[in-house]
């Protein structure tokens, strides 16, 4: 599903125009990105789910086409766990 595919059935499940429904999209989008900037950023969405920052510490890696050992620097990365809702319906 595209993000114009779930705006589209956003509008129709609320019965709301699209644009309103892209606003409340863009809405949650930003205000989780805000959240998951913050030191200890977490979102949970009881029954969906969890969305966390979790920090990747620097590594090494290998060039597939040399062979080649690199550093990989660390790095933030979201996590996401579904809750038992979304585990029971899938």
């Amino acid at each position: 599903m595209t993000k114009a595919e779930l705006i589209e059935k956003m509008a129709a499940d609320a019965g709301i125009t699209k644009v309103a429904a892209g606003a409340a999209l863009e809405s949650f989008i930003a205000n989780v990105t805000k959240a998951l900037k913050k030191k200890e950023g977490k979102v949970t969405l009881v029954g969906f789910g969890t969305f966390q920052k979790s920090r990747r510490k620097a590594r090494k890696g290998r060039n597939p086409q040399t062979g080649e050992v690199i550093k990989i620097k660390a790095t933030n990365v979201v996590k996401f766990r579904p809750g038992k809702k979304l585990k029971d319906a899938i």
